[in-house]
């Protein structure tokens, strides 16, 4: 039976290295697989390495059989069957540092930039994907780009191998693969996912920052104002209790706040959970969710900025779809995925259904009354002069602009609110601490 020399990532994102026994390259890869070896190079040996196939069948008949090839080093093939052992029983490891490792947008921007470059190069998919795996950093996506290296390998597309890890590749990037993979096109469809996920990233950057500072000002004002009531009234209150004279009632109101709080903190907290529950299994249902949506879209301030964020999205990716060559009814159906609201998706979907009996896109979206009458009468432009893409793409970058002017708004807005409020509350609860000392002295003086 033909030996194979190997080279690979386990589970743990380890480089290992080794010899396994097997029919053909493909077995091996198959079986290093099964043992949760992900190979990047397999190499048959010749005659000359006989002694090394020596050393990995004493490595086979390490600790209760199991393949030395699963070790670090080919030479140690004894050490490589205790290693295989491992994770088998009672006895495992845990490695936490991989358990709670997260594939983010911007390692998939980074990876697709890099893959980009090397096909646009010439260089073949496997090679490629093989530099992929030695570039990034992060091990859980060296085990992933291994995973799709092995299956292209083995004659897979690559769309199809990407599909196979949906959490860290979604229907819009998968889609457009196999676009750009049909048209001869990939290079310049990935350097699109790029430029795509990028400016996704950009607008999410921005929303995150003018959300971090008055998040952080109601944080900040809730734990203050929690402490005056559980610490500091408490400690005040003995002073009040040894006071003769009735006390004022914005007092008798913070005490009795204070009081309950103390009494029943662990009610507040229950009732608390059990809200957020029921509100997550709420939304969860179907028409939960199109009430809150529609709700969040009808709300003063947020709700323009929501729909404004949620229209530039369905635009920079129907226009970035469209520009890879994905069939009109594939993209509206990944685009109604990703807006991130059933209301705007339900409107999108009844596009779709148009565009089966043969009528155009805007009409429907104009009917809904959901999407700007910009956005409608933009896409009835492109539609009518076959410029549907770059008049996506211009009112993407208009709403992109809108959605950061609307945001400098919202956080000029809420930034002296929020200060009026906490200033009121704690001067509120100030006042009422200082009423009843403002009366002793007064009686105390008289």
């Amino acid at each position: 039976m033909p030996v194979y020399e190997y080279k690979g990532i386990d589970q743990k994102g380890k480089e290992v290295n080794g010899i396994v026994d097997a029919d053909s390259a493909r077995t091996a890869r198959a079986r290093l697989r099964k043992t949760g070896t992900f190979p990047t190079e397999i190499k048959e040996q010749r005659s000359s390495s006989a002694p090394a196939r020596a050393v990995g069948e004493k490595g086979e008949k390490g600790e209760k059989g199991e393949r030395g090839e699963n070790g670090e080093k080919g030479e140690k093939g004894g050490m490589g069957g205790k290693k295989a052992s491992r994770g088998r029983g009672l006895s495992f490891d845990i490695d936490l540092s991989r358990a709670f490792q997260i594939i983010t947008r911007a390692d998939i921007a980074t990876m697709t930039s890099q893959l980009s470059t090397l096909v646009g190069a010439s260089i073949p998919m496997v090679e490629a994907l093989s530099a992929l795996v030695e570039q990034v950093d992060k091990p859980a996506l060296k085990v992933v780009l291994s995973d799709i290296k092995e299956k292209v390998n083995e004659g897979m597309s690559l769309a199809r191998a990407l599909s196979a890890h949906p959490r860290v590749f979604d229907d819009l990037y998968v889609n457009m693969v196999a676009a750009g993979e049909q048209s001869g096109a990939l290079d310049k469809v990935l350097d699109r996912l790029t430029r795509h996920t990028e400016s996704m990233l950009a607008l999410r950057s921005k929303v995150t920052s003018a959300l971090i500072y008055p998040t952080l000002m109601a944080a900040i004002g809730s734990g203050l104002l929690t402490v005056i009531m559980l610490v500091v009234v408490p400690k005040v209150r003995r002073l009040f209790d040894s006071f003769g004279k009735g006390l004022p009632l914005p007092t008798k109101i913070l005490l009795g706040v204070s009081q309950f709080c103390m009494d029943w903190w662990w009610l507040i907290g229950l009732a608390l959970a059990l809200t957020i529950f029921l509100w997550r299994r709420w939304v969860k249902t179907e028409s939960g969710r199109a009430r809150w949506d529609r709700w969040m879209l009808r709300l003063p301030i947020l709700g323009p900025i929501l729909r404004i964020v949620a229209v530039s999205r369905f635009c920079r990716t129907f226009a970035t779809l469209l520009s890879s060559g994905v069939p009109i009814l594939n993209a509206l159906t990944i685009v109604k995925k990703v807006v991130g609201n059933v209301v705007l998706s339900q409107a999108i979907e009844k596009a779709a259904e148009n565009i089966r009996e043969g009528q155009s896109v805007a009409v429907p979206l104009r009917q809904s009354g959901e999407f700007p009458p910009l956005v409608t009468h933009m896409i009835a432009i492109g539609e009518r002069t076959g410029e549907l893409e770059p008049m996506l793409e211009k009112v993407a970058d208009a709403y992109d602009a809108a959605t950061e002017r609307a945001l400098q708004t919202m956080t000029s807005l809420l930034e002296p609110l929020l200060i009026l409020v906490m200033g009121g509350t704690i001067g509120a609860t100030a006042l009422a601490l200082l009423l009843p000392m403002m009366q002793m002295s007064k009686f105390a003086g008289s």
